[in-house]
């Protein structure tokens, strides 16, 4: 099997993996990734879809994540890993599709408006 290039977005966050066979090691910005992401959850979140496929322990994952915050991040190396593993085998599409884990979450930071101290938010109102 030859590596196996996909790339993976949420927010501003942008993840370039490059799978392999091996032994399942993650490695995020040449770091492992449980020393990356300290939670527990975002790990989960990084490992589910090798959870949902049965393939934890197959696959070595060197992955370059660039902006964001530490959640946009893991959620855009969780989409990139699907892709990927979709390309290996078709046959994980519908597992993967079923738990919402092959489409880009298109929420985005609403933009602050002028006269205004947030997006939404209004300074107070004084009536005198």
């Amino acid at each position: 099997m030859e590596v196996i290039n996909k790339i993976g977005r949420r927010k501003k966050a942008v993840a370039r993996i490059y799978l392999t066979e091996g032994s399942g090691q993650i490695i995020v910005n040449k770091k492992d990734f449980k020393e990356y992401f300290p939670i527990a959850t975002l790990q989960y979140v990084v490992r589910q879809p090798f959870i949902i496929t049965e393939t934890e322990g197959k696959y070595d994952v060197k992955v370059n994540l660039d902006g964001g915050g530490f959640k946009g991040q893991s959620e855009a190396l969780r989409l990139a890993i699907s892709r990927a593993l979709v390309e290996i085998n078709e046959e994980y599409r519908p597992a993967l599709k079923a738990q919402g884990l092959m489409r880009r979450d298109p929420r985005m930071v609403e933009r602050k408006k002028p006269g205004q101290p947030k997006a939404r938010k209004k300074f107070q109102f004084s009536k005198r």
